[in-house]
């Protein structure tokens, strides 16, 4: 049998037909344009799982279940997303309403809660039990699998990494709290504190990059000048490190995972992100003596969404 996993984003519905060993067959995508009613977007999610079946020469009778990732919270039991910020959703009976139109079960949850599975079935933290994968994007996001399964929490909202509190009365987080992880770990992150040097110092490479324009700053633009040993750039990315390491730490410390993948626009820094992270977390998790978890770059990119929405699809129907 297969399985469809949707990605659903505020901008494009992604869809692939994913076999039981995690392989995509086929994939497509439309724009969510979620200014609409939500009914019309399932219309043409239910529309694009059997265009995606069609087009790799399978029906409908060969799909076992449809699995959802959804950028919000969702309750799995019930086929509710409670809401969803970025499509403007509260109270939407997604889940029911596709599996009606469908005839399927549906399965929901987090996006990256199943990007994180994606990433330990098909992808750089392939094969681990325990594994924990983080995006640096705007904000961060964190999914975790524990035992081979995504770990919601007792009310669907476990892996809000990006909300740990790190820093009393820190900077104001969007959530309404101060302090919070992705204000300190976030392209965010760089970008703010990219805008501070170059104001203080109009001499700063990270100025001249932008030809002054703080607009154009952008974390690219801190981590290239780091690359170019700009002492400002310098020290906001070894900052940006080191408060990287320390809520890994806390997870490593609290979780033990055997992984831990980091994805995201910031990731595509790719070594001079992951060795100094590495060398960070290495010189301050607690059992020194004992292993710790690998650190990795997550290499799916938009995939991950798809395959772990298909293969938690899979993982419920098979419970």
């Amino acid at each position: 049998m297969f399985y469809l996993g949707v990605d659903l984003g505020g901008t494009n519905i992604a869809i692939g037909l994913v076999d039981e060993q995690g392989n995509i067959l086929h994939k497509d995508s439309v724009p969510t344009l979620s200014a609409r009613p939500p009914a019309e977007v399932v219309d043409d999610m239910a529309a694009l799982c059997r265009k995606v079946t069609a087009d790799a020469g399978k029906s409908m009778d060969d799909i076992a279940a449809v699995g959802i990732g959804v950028p919000g919270l969702t309750i799995d039991e019930t086929g509710v997303v409670v809401f969803a910020t970025n499509l403007g959703w509260h109270d939407v009976h997604m889940g029911t309403q596709l599996g009606r139109a469908l005839n399927k079960p549906v399965h929901m949850d987090n996006d990256a809660n199943v990007a994180a599975l994606g990433e330990v079935v098909a992808g750089g933290m392939r094969g681990a039990k325990n594994a924990i994968f983080l995006t640096l994007g705007t904000g961060v996001g964190g999914g975790i699998v524990l035992d081979g399964k995504i770990f919601s929490g007792t009310h669907h909202v476990g892996g809000e990494v990006g909300h740990m509190i790190t820093v009393i009365n820190g900077e104001p987080c969007t959530c309404g709290n101060r302090g919070c992880w992705e204000r300190y770990t976030s392209a965010t992150a760089l970008i703010r504190e990219g805008k501070k040097a170059a104001q203080r110092n109009p001499q700063s490479l990270i100025n001249k990059k932008v030809a002054g324009d703080l607009d154009k700053i952008s974390a690219r633009t801190v981590i290239d000048a780091a690359r170019e040993e700009d002492a400002d750039a310098v020290q906001i990315y070894r900052d940006y490190i080191e408060a990287l390491a320390l809520g890994i730490i806390n997870l490593i410390n609290l979780l033990d995972p055997e992984m831990v993948a980091v994805g995201g626009g910031v990731a595509a820094a790719g070594d001079f992100l992951l060795e100094p992270l590495k060398a960070c977390v290495a010189s301050h998790v607690f059992y020194k003596d004992a292993p710790h978890a690998e650190i990795v770059l997550a290499v799916l990119g938009n995939d991950a969404g798809i395959i772990g929405a298909a293969v938690d699809a899979m993982n419920k129907e098979n419970a």
